[in-house]
């Protein structure tokens, strides 16, 4: 009997696994086709609440990199389990071919299954089988034992797979992200071209942005400074062709309506501004974009809600869903244009909610369905400790602290409130002894929008800088810092500024 060292045999179905892995993506691209992402999928899913809400605070934006990773992980070692296996059939039988093939059948079951992607699973199955069948190859005479060399050259030849498979998809996937057309292409309500109006407002925040020195954002974000977060690495493939919305539960008509008759309704430009609830104090989760879409109320009363419905959960092509109460909604939007281009697939592509004054992760990306409840029911994150769909807290944020040619130090950030607005952002330079009113900018149209600020002082060495924002109705915001755990993070802004 042919002797298989159980440390080649690992070693060879690690490498089988890895492959396969790498031969998924070639097959599939980063897309949920490919065996990770349902995994993936499954990890974020399963992950206890406070675990996710530990990582959060304690890792932040990169915490993807932990559940993705482990996902990696899996998928490698579900592959190599498949080559384990073939590895000990062809051990234990005098012909090796047998064991090899049931390594790919296995293979192929495994990402076939996981990824409901027959075709595609073929892309993992080969090089399970084909690192196989090296590792099931008979060694040589003991007094030669080529083991190692063969070993160190698979490897090698893994790692060149695996580079491979990586520049394949490189040079055969379209950098452009899913969407991101201009909106002119998509509808034109009458009222100019979308072009128009879009680069209108646009330039209607520029005209207004403050002259800041320090590395701060103008007023509108754009697609690649726009802060993203999802439950998962894998975002949905949705064409607005196969796109549709409908309104589900307590309704006396359901309806059902499609991307074109969505966009042929009357459309509304709005600037809105989204916080992340997850972010620290003084994070830059903090965007805002000019979005272009339908009013979501005439719909709801399309759809004859009937008795007291006391909210709606909305629900995305992701799995992704949140509880709103009914009154939230009507002053909502459902946004298929950002800065005036359609949506980037990360920002929920081809249509997405905005809800004014809400947190970000409550505007539902993808979203496919809005159903009517007569009693409240917990939300994806409201499962996992978080508090759920109340307003965001007021903030002023520090982002920038530089020196100008005045010699003068300029402090300077955003300020936030949801709807209430921002009225006034106080500075203090001795660490909360005297205050001092911020230069602002004017404000742009909407009832959810940020504002910039400014301050200039004459530096005498050290300086703790401390700010806060006064909001719309006259509310200062809460000195108390409290973590972004469960409701988001409240505070005062603290920086020691050297002049």
């Amino acid at each position: 009997m042919v002797d298989y060292p159980s440390r080649n045999a690992v070693a060879f179905a690690t490498l089988a696994g890895m492959t396969g892995v790498a031969g998924s993506y070639m097959a599939a691209g980063y897309s949920r086709e490919f065996l990770v992402a349902p995994i993936d999928d499954l990890v974020v899913r399963t992950t206890p609440g406070p675990i996710v809400a530990w990582t959060i605070e304690n890792v932040g934006e990169q915490g993807h990199l932990l559940h993705i990773a482990l996902s990696f992980g899996i998928a490698t070692g579900l592959l190599a389990g498949a080559a384990i296996i073939g590895l000990h059939v062809a051990r234990g039988c005098e012909r090796p071919v047998i064991g090899v093939g049931l390594s790919g059948v296995l293979a192929w079951s495994l990402t076939a299954m996981i990824t409901a992607e027959p075709l595609l699973a073929v892309g993992a199955a080969g090089p399970v089988t084909v690192f196989t069948a090296v590792g099931a190859t008979p060694l040589a005479a003991p007094e030669r034992d080529p083991s190692r060399r063969r070993a160190l050259v698979s490897s090698v030849s893994a790692l060149a797979f695996v580079g491979t498979a990586i520049g394949f998809r490189r040079l055969t996937t379209d950098d452009d992200t899913v969407g991101g057309e201009p909106l002119d292409e998509i509808t034109d309500s009458g009222n100019g071209t979308t072009d128009d109006v879009e680069a209108t407002l646009m330039r209607e925040a520029e005209a207004k942005s403050l002259d800041i020195r320090g590395d701060v954002p103008g007023l509108v974000s754009t697609f690649e400074e726009f802060y993203n977060v999802d439950i998962a690495e894998f975002d949905p493939t949705l064409s607005p062709d196969d796109w549709s919305l409908t309104i589900t539960g307590e309704v006396g008509d359901g309806v059902t309506v499609t991307f074109d008759e969505l966009t042929d309704m009357p459309t509304e430009r709005r600037f809105v501004t989204l916080r992340c609830v997850g972010e620290g104090l003084n994070g830059q989760k903090l965007d805002n974009a000019v979005w272009t879409g339908t009013p979501i109320k005439p719909l709801l009363e399309e759809a004859d809600p009937e008795g007291e419905c006391a909210c709606a959960m909305l629900r995305a092509e992701d799995g992704y869903f949140v509880q709103f109460p009914i009154e939230a909604l009507e002053d909502g939007l459902l946004a298929w244009g950002m800065n005036g281009r359609s949506l980037p697939q990360s920002h929920g592509h081809p249509v997405r909610v905005l809800i004014p004054g809400h947190w970000g992760e409550t505007n539902v990306k993808w979203l496919t369905e809005i159903e009517l409840l007569d009693e409240e029911m917990d939300g994806y994150w409201e499962q996992r400790g978080w508090h759920g769909t109340g307003p965001v807290n007021t903030v002023a944020k520090l982002w920038s602290d530089t020196v100008r040619d005045s010699e003068n130090v300029e402090v300077a950030g955003h300020a936030y409130a949801g709807t209430r607005g921002i009225e006034r952002v106080e500075v203090s330079v001795d660490g909360g002894g005297t205050w001092r009113d911020a230069e602002l900018s004017e404000p742009l149209p909407g009832i959810d929008v940020w504002r910039q600020w400014r301050y200039e002082f004459e530096p005498d060495g050290s300086h703790e800088v401390v700010v806060r924002a006064i909001d719309g109705e006259g509310t200062l915001q809460p000195e108390e810092r409290t973590d972004a755990f469960p409701s988001g993070a409240t505070g005062w802004v603290t920086k020691t500024v050297h002049g």
